[in-house]
C-alpha cells in the first residue's frame, strides 16, 4: 500500500510540474465540440495508464509530450472529425504590430494537418530536432526534412 501511496504523490508531482506541456498540446487540439478540458482529462489518464511503464530512459517532458500527442491525435482519429479551428493564443505577445501577423501565422497553421502541427508545435516550443526526433519517434533526417515542407508550405499559403 505505501508503494502505490509513493507512486501517486511522484506522479501528481510530474503532472504539476509538467503541467504547462499538457496545457500547450491539448490547446493546440482544441475545438468547441472537444475542450481543452476533455483533452487534457484524457491526456493526464493516459500518462497515468503509463507512468508505471516510464523507464526514464528519456526526459519526463520528451515523455508527457509524446504521450500528449498521441493522445491529441488519437482523440481526432476515433471521432473522424477534422479540427477547423484550434485557439493557440496562450503566448501570442499583445503587441499590435506582431500581434496580426502572429494570429495570421496561427490561423495557417491550423490548416495543417495533424501531424504538422505536433510538428510546429514542437518547433515554436525551441525543441531541438533531436528532441522532436524523440517525441515523435521520427529520425532526426525525417524531422528536418518535414519541418522544411512544413515552412514552404505555410510561405506558399501565406501567398495566397
Amino acid at each position: 500500500m505505501r508503494e502505490v501511496a509513493r507512486d501517486d504523490e511522484q506522479f501528481l508531482e510530474m503532472i504539476r510540474q509538467n503541467e504547462g506541456v499538457i496545457y500547450k498540446v491539448t490547446s493546440f487540439y482544441a475545438d468547441a465540440e472537444h475542450p481543452i478540458g476533455d483533452l487534457y482529462q484524457e491526456v493526464v489518464l493516459n500518462l497515468w495508464k503509463s507512468f508505471s511503464s516510464f523507464r526514464g530512459e528519456s526526459k519526463c517532458s520528451t515523455w508527457i509530450y509524446r504521450i500528449a500527442l498521441n493522445t491529441c491525435i488519437s482523440f481526432y482519429r476515433r471521432s473522424k472529425k477534422n479540427v477547423t479551428y484550434v485557439n493557440i493564443s496562450m503566448d501570442i505577445p499583445d503587441t499590435v504590430d506582431n500581434s496580426e501577423a502572429i494570429q495570421e501565422l496561427y490561423k495557417l497553421i491550423n490548416c495543417l494537418g495533424k501531424i504538422e502541427r505536433a510538428l510546429v508545435l514542437l518547433y515554436l516550443d525551441d525543441k531541438s530536432y533531436k528532441e522532436i526526433a524523440e517525441i515523435t519517434g521520427l529520425s532526426v533526417t525525417n524531422v528536418a526534412t518535414k519541418l522544411s515542407r512544413i515552412k514552404e508550405k505555410l510561405r506558399h499559403m501565406s501567398n495566397e
